[in-house]
């Protein structure tokens, strides 16, 4: 099987290196990739929004499935043109992409569903932000209508900052703060068919404690000790499946991978958000902990056959992801940093122990910076403990002058809080 997987990012990454292991995969490639992406893919140049581009590069190397990675491709309706071209494609078209394109159609869609998620307005005036902020009170949500980098969502106990993030979006979703830990649960589906995979648990703010700005995202983990054991199949039950469901009775079936993330109240389980692709750093760890061959799984998708799937397995070992992100991240990011390290990683720790590349490039035989998150240090352990030491153990190794990571990404987990 010849697999061209779309982006270039540490999402990018797990994915390709996930395929890469897989035998049934004979040809990899990547576009546009990264100087990691590199180590296990060919890499092909491409401009991941255009559509008829991506449709004629995976043509020319007669790919038999395309894996269209971040959310803004999927969007613009990168998968569409794949689709008709007539090759399989992992990847929602543009119409049901706005599950995360669009917080507000997402809302509408969950409200047709009955799927439990925070009460929220859409604003689009100074007036109805006032009085969505005055009717929810602190802390404030302020979600971006449209896609953001995963920086578009503010929550607040300041008023002045949560009505000024709200009057610089066009179109803003304010929603009541919803309580409790918050899970990842990714779902693979055809459009009928929904298959979960295992929930993880990230880390959104920048700085340890949960503290300082939103970011894409500083570490997860997998699997979560303390989550009630039903909690995939509540989750399969009131939000996926419904959700699946009302898309396809509006005439835009989903197809491809639906991530919930949710937040465990003490009301019940409620959905903070969806988003139409792997979602990142999260994808690190339930990927490493895959045993099935993750090619066949993406193509049954792509063609309408998941129902023939067996059921996926899994490994017992826990995985942890700690992020290493450029000085000044989420800010104003600095690139062009070399970075050092990288073959001591490789020598000392592999496989328990591997890093993801994000936003690095190649300058000659030097790695170096080129976005805000840099690499994901990924690792598996028999628990989150272990896992945790092998992954902040190749961290220390890695050198990015001025970078920053989490100090406590899975802490509390591997301590059984």
């Amino acid at each position: 099987m010849k697999v061209l997987v779309i982006g270039g990012g540490a999402r990018e990454h797990a994915l390709c290196r996930s395929l890469s292991l897989d035998p049934a995969v004979s040809a990899l490639y990547c576009a546009p990739g990264n100087a990691g992406i590199a180590d296990v893919a060919t890499l092909r140049p491409v401009d991941a929004l255009d559509g008829d581009a991506v449709a004629t590069l995976a043509t020319e190397l007669a790919a038999d499935l395309v894996v269209v990675g971040p959310e803004a491709p999927l969007v613009a309706g990168v998968a569409d043109a794949v689709r008709a071209a007539g090759i399989p494609v992992f990847g929602p078209s543009a119409e049901a992409a706005q599950l995360e394109g669009s917080k507000a159609f997402a809302k509408d869609v969950m409200a047709a569903a009955g799927v439990p998620t925070a009460r929220s307005y859409v604003c689009t005036i100074p007036e109805e932000v006032d009085e969505a902020l005055d009717a929810f009170g602190a802390p404030y949500v302020v979600k971006d209508d449209g896609l953001a980098a995963g920086k578009g969502v503010v929550v607040t106990d300041d008023l002045a900052v949560a009505r000024a993030h709200a009057l610089a979006c066009d179109r803003v979703v304010i929603e009541e703060y919803l309580d409790g830990p918050e899970v990842s649960l990714f779902a693979i589906t055809d459009g009928v068919t929904v298959v979960p995979l295992q929930p993880a648990q990230d880390f959104k703010r920048a700085l340890d404690g949960d503290e300082g700005p939103n970011t894409g995202g500083m570490g997860a983990y997998s699997p979560l000790p303390w989550a009630d054991p039903k909690l995939v199949d509540e989750v399969m039950e009131l939000v996926l499946q419904p959700t699946v469901d009302e898309l396809r009775r509006r005439g835009t079936p989903f197809s491809g991978l639906l991530y919930a993330g949710l937040a465990i109240t003490g009301r019940g389980t409620r959905v903070i958000e969806f988003n139409a692709r792997f979602g990142d750093p999260e994808t690190q760890v339930v990927l490493a902990r895959l045993r099935t061959p993750l090619a066949g799984v993406l193509l049954n998708a792509a063609n309408g056959t998941l129902d023939a799937l067996p059921p996926l397995v899994w490994r017992e070992d826990a995985a942890v992801t700690v992020v290493i992100a450029s000085h000044n991240y989420p800010e104003t990011p600095r690139t062009g940093d070399p970075i050092e390290g990288l073959i001591e990683v490789a020598a000392e720790d592999e496989p328990d122990a591997y890093v993801l590349h994000a936003g690095t490039r190649r300058e000659g035989n030097t790695v170096v910076s080129a976005g805000g998150r840099v690499l994901s240090v990924t690792a598996t352990g028999s628990d989150l403990a272990q896992a945790r030491a092998k992954a902040y153990k190749a961290v220390a190794r890695i050198r990015l002058d001025g970078s920053q990571h989490r100090t406590d990404i899975a802490a509390k987990a591997a301590e059984g809080r």
